[in-house]
């Protein structure tokens, strides 16, 4: 009952996979040497700074945003607290 049903093939299969046939591996053709220019050299070193001063302005904005939202919660306990306190007298 709950066992797939499949039609009859109108024809067997006529493809028959060809034996596996390993064959001798080439090997890669030799790559040039990386040859670095004045230019080159120079693009790296401007492209390396300009990374280093994006990952530091991100991390210093991340980290004022927490001291920010620190000093804001710091306040906000305060006038709290003394809310709470005058409310008892």
């Amino acid at each position: 009952m709950f066992s797939p049903k499949y039609p009859t093939p109108d024809t067997p299969p006529t493809h028959v996979p060809a034996p596996y046939i390993p064959t001798p591996l080439q090997a890669a053709p030799p790559r040039p040497a990386v040859r670095l220019t004045p230019g080159s050299v120079l693009t790296l070193v401007a492209g390396g700074g300009a990374l280093v001063l994006v990952v530091g302005t991100v991390l210093v904005s991340l980290l004022l945003a927490v001291a920010v939202t620190a000093a804001s919660v710091a306040v906000c306990a305060v006038v709290v607290r003394s809310i709470l306190q005058s409310d008892r007298r």
